[in-house]
């Protein structure tokens, strides 16, 4: 399966030995890296090859200024081709102007959004037609007014609740204030409390404390601290043997 890692903190921090770690990770993630960092706008850089094997990487993690918000994502390719219009994170704006960035570990078996989006995504993932609709959700409501902060979040956490039965939806979004947080599959998410923020990952990067997420519920985060949750929800992933035995034989 892909990896994730978030972070959110209210004063920059140096998180290069994260991103090491968790970069490490790519020999069993090969098919491709993303990341999302702030200088004086938002970056985005991936490439459609191990991290490891990755030219540049390794400086830009040498030098990348401390960051308040960042995400990270390792590609193991079980819908769509191996190219770099696949990899993560997606990012896009949305009619207010407002800059949307999608992390995805999972994969979308029950989606009305399929068909619709794939005559004008980029690449051909699951990931990337469920961003697409998000936006357009999004949009739907801009439409009619912009919505403020907890309405924001209240959007976001209704479309995932919903798209949630019977697809595996561990995810990240940042919207350029709040980072929403999910995880529908057990042991497959967890975060450490740093001073002045939080760190999630798909795995423990280090000896430290990680905590467990919580399972089936949207958390939003704001510089370091949780600002909105949703309320538990019906829509934990519960792996077929099918599935399990798809797995296993990818990464054999």
């Amino acid at each position: 399966m892909c990896e994730l890692l978030g972070f959110t903190s209210a004063r920059n921090t140096d998180i290069s030995d994260y991103l090491r770690t968790f970069f490490s990770h790519s020999n069993k993630n090969p098919h491709g890296w993303g990341m999302m960092y702030e200088t004086d706008r938002r970056e985005i850089l991936k490439e459609a090859v191990s991290a490891e094997k990755s030219t540049y990487l390794s400086d830009i993690i040498d030098y990348l200024p401390p960051q308040k918000a960042a995400l990270a994502h390792i590609r193991f390719a079980t819908v769509g081709n191996i190219n770099e219009r696949n990899c993560h994170p997606f990012t896009d704006s949305d009619i207010s102007g407002r800059e949307w960035t999608l992390i995805h570990n999972g994969t979308i078996f029950n989606s009305r959004h399929n068909h619709r989006y794939s005559a004008v995504q980029t690449g051909d993932t699951d990931s990337e037609r469920f961003f697409l609709s998000l936006l357009d959700n999004m949009n739907e409501h801009i439409a009619r007014s912009v919505p403020n902060e907890r309405e924001r979040f209240e959007i976001v956490n209704k479309f995932i609740v919903e798209n949630a039965p019977r697809n595996k939806l561990n995810l990240m979004i940042y919207d350029g204030e709040l980072l929403y947080v999910h995880k529908n599959l057990k042991n497959t998410l967890c975060f450490k409390r740093l001073e002045d923020g939080i760190i999630f990952s798909t795995k423990p990067l280090d000896d430290g404390v990680w905590i467990p997420f919580p399972m089936a519920q949207v958390i939003a985060y704001k510089n370091g601290y949780e600002v909105h949750r949703g309320d538990r929800h019906k829509g934990t992933f519960v792996p077929t043997l099918e599935y399990i035995t798809a797995m296993d034989a990818m990464y054999i």
